[in-house]
């Protein structure tokens, strides 16, 4: 049986084009898509659907990054104050919250093709801004750790549940800028919570990022829905929407899921072991002043930002975003060691450095946009939600790997910070290498029009 099937979008019965691969611009031809000219303008209500996704990815990176900002004082204030305890709890409490952004991305990314971008999307944020709101008024861990999964449960839902509407919406020479605008307007609330960690109490940062939520719910009146969508769910008789199972079987639609994540896995290492445990790092290095987490996610999502506007123009400019992400793992090699050979000499340097290996993470948006290219519009949201969501949860084993080579290493030799610095570099690298290999495995989908179905 074929893996794939497309359709035209038609309000008659559909009539599949068979192919063994993803779709081809060849196999198109024979269902010509309903392609908006290139030269008409987006109505109100196609630019207001662009600006909610991109408000509310601004956000769940606001919410997302608070942690990793708040972790010590926040956990100070709960009477945890011991070095180590900071650190093993501080990663108990990222892994619960990556483990619910895993859950999170696979349930969200079901209801989206089920019932709609829109629907879901809104259900993201409501969620996750309820869960902020009660984290500041944590007074133990447990709450802490049940908070933290709920949050990460409804963040998982609203970046690709935004990027898949933007997607579908936008016309075919567009949608690569539509996604990178999502991208870096959402990657300048990390920014945001970057000042407001360095000048409110940790409980009013919660506070503030939750409300911000609720306010952006306001917005859901006039926003369209995608047209794929609702025509697909015109077929709903004929078409499966939003199964799991189909991203796992047949074999080669597995494989091309399984690519997808491991092309974005190196952007988690770097998030979830370089930003998050960035004083850790700063201490091996002996670096005399303390690295302050709010100016390491500053300066490291400042760059972010930087790269993924450059990997937005740079991937229309040669149209192929596969080409665009194999540079960017190439940079990120390249700063990772960088920043090894720099940063120790002060903290400036510290901070500039994680900027500039941030910057090469900056494909961040161009992944996105193809794991929703990679799939038919009746499981494009399942793979587009859960996807980035496997690459976050994979910061979990990734940081497990690092706390025991980082002790394995301290074990056998006379320093613990050349331990640290030494599985922090070859973890990083290996990641990269993983990545790379991924990327050039991937088909290319810059031309590729959505109008078709998952056999």
């Amino acid at each position: 049986m074929s893996e794939m099937s497309q359709t035209p979008r038609s309000t008659s019965a559909p009539q599949a084009t068979v192919s063994e691969e993803a779709p081809s611009r060849a196999d198109r031809s024979l269902d010509p898509p309903l392609e908006r000219p290139l030269d008409q303008p987006l109505d109100r209500r196609v630019l207001l659907a662009v600006a909610v996704a991109a408000l509310g990815y601004f956000v769940d990176l606001f919410d997302l990054v608070l942690f990793t900002i708040l972790r010590v004082p926040s956990l100070k204030a709960i009477g945890i104050t011991d070095p180590d305890e900071l650190t093993r709890i501080g990663k108990r409490l990222l892994d619960v919250q990556l483990i619910g952004m895993l859950l999170g991305g696979l349930a969200f990314g079901m209801l989206g093709d089920r019932f709609g971008r829109l629907k879901t999307l809104f259900g993201s944020i409501l969620l996750y801004s309820v869960a902020n709101i009660l984290n500041a008024f944590v007074t133990d861990v447990w709450q802490y750790e049940v908070l933290r999964f709920i949050a990460g449960f409804g963040l998982a839902g609203e970046l690709g549940a935004g990027i898949t509407l933007v997607a579908e919406i936008l016309p075919t020479a567009k949608r690569g800028l539509g996604t990178a605008f999502v991208a870096v307007v959402g990657l300048c609330g990390a920014v945001a919570a970057a000042v407001a960690g360095k000048f409110l109490a940790w409980n009013h940062c919660y506070l503030l990022g939750g409300s911000l939520g609720l306010a952006l719910l306001a917005l859901r009146i006039g926003v369209a829905e995608s047209g794929l969508f609702e025509e697909t769910r015109a077929h709903a008789h004929r078409i499966r929407r939003g199964n799991p199972l189909q991203l796992v079987w047949p074999p080669r639609r597995a494989a091309r899921f399984a690519l997808v994540i491991l092309s974005g896995m190196p952007i988690w290492f770097v998030g979830g072991v370089m930003f998050v445990f960035a004083p850790e790092l700063g201490r091996a290095m002996k670096i005399e002043q303390a690295i302050e987490p709010p100016r390491v996610i500053f300066w490291a999502y400042l760059g972010v930002v930087v790269g993924d506007v450059v990997s937005g123009l740079l991937s229309q400019w040669i149209q192929s975003r596969r080409r665009t992400m194999l540079g960017f793992l190439v940079a990120l090699a390249a700063s990772i060691v960088g920043f090894f050979l720099i940063a120790p000499k002060g903290p400036w340097h510290f901070y500039l450095m994680m900027s500039a290996v941030g910057a090469a993470t900056g494909y961040w948006a161009i992944f996105v946009t193809t794991a929703s290219e990679q799939f038919g519009t009746n499981l494009r949201a399942t793979a587009a939600t859960s996807a980035p969501n496997f690459v976050r949860a994979m910061a979990v084993p990734i940081t497990s790997i690092w706390l025991y080579l980082k002790g394995t290493a301290a074990s056998q030799a006379a320093a613990s910070g050349t331990a640290t610095i030494e599985a922090t570099l070859w973890l990083g690298l290996t990641c990269v290498a993983i990545g790379f290999v991924a990327t050039l495995l991937l088909e290319e989908t810059f031309h590729r029009d959505l109008d078709y179905y998952e056999h």
